[in-house]
C-alpha cells in the first residue's frame, strides 16, 4: 500500500490502540482522532522513496516506541515487498504506528517503517525524524490515559474490554 510522504491520512476514519501485555487492563481503545494524520512511510515496489542515513538515535528511539506502541493492528500480515520474493527472513507489518508533530498534526506509519529505515535506506521527512526524536516517553505513561503510548487521546474515546 502506497502513500505520498506528508500526504493526509484517510486509510481508516477511527484509531485504534492495542494494549500490550503490560497493560492488559482492555484490549482496545478506539476514538476519531481530533487530529490531523500525515502519512509517512507507506512504501511499495516500483515506486521511488527518499534514501539517506538518519541519525542512529531516531532508529533507537522509534524501535523503543514501537516496542510499547500497537495502532490499528489488523488481523493479516503485509510482507515487505520491496525485499527479494524468496527472502523467507523477510518481516511482515500489520500494524502502525502514530508520532505526535507540531500541534494538532500525527504521523501515522506503517510498522514496517523501521525496516524500511534500517533495510532500505528509506530517509523519512526530517519532520518526522524530528518528531520521534521528540517522543517523552515518560510524558506518554503521565497523560491521562497513561496505559496508552500516545498523548492525544480525545476524552470521548471508548474503551473495548474482553
Amino acid at each position: 500500500m502506497f502513500y505520498e510522504d506528508l500526504s493526509e491520512y484517510d486509510f481508516l476514519d477511527e484509531d485504534a490502540f492495542t494494549a500490550s501485555l503490560a497493560h492488559a487492563g482492555f484490549e482496545t481503545l478506539c476514538f476519531r482522532p481530533t487530529y490531523t494524520r500525515l502519512n509517512i512511510g507507506w512504501l511499495e515496489a516500483g515506486r521511488p522513496y527518499a534514501t539517506g542515513t538518519v541519525p542512529d538515535a531516531f532508529v533507537e528511539k522509534l524501535k523503543a516506541i514501537q516496542k510499547v506502541q500497537w495502532m490499528n493492528v489488523c488481523l493479516g500480515y503485509h510482507d515487505c515487498d520491496l525485499c527479494p520474493e524468496d527472502d523467507e527472513t523477510a518481516p511482515e507489518g500489520n500494524g502502525e504506528v502514530r508520532i505526535p508533530g507540531e500541534p494538532g498534526i500525527a504521523y501515522a506509519a506503517p510498522f514496517l517503517v523501521t525496516h524500511y529505515i534500517t533495510a532500505h535506506g528509506y530517509r523519512p521527512p526530517q519532520v518526522f525524524v524530528d518528531a520521534v526524536l521528540a517522543v517523552d516517553l515518560d510524558a506518554w505513561a503521565a497523560a491521562r490515559w497513561p496505559d496508552v503510548p500516545f498523548p492525544w487521546v480525545p476524552a470521548d474515546a471508548e474503551r473495548m474490554v474482553e
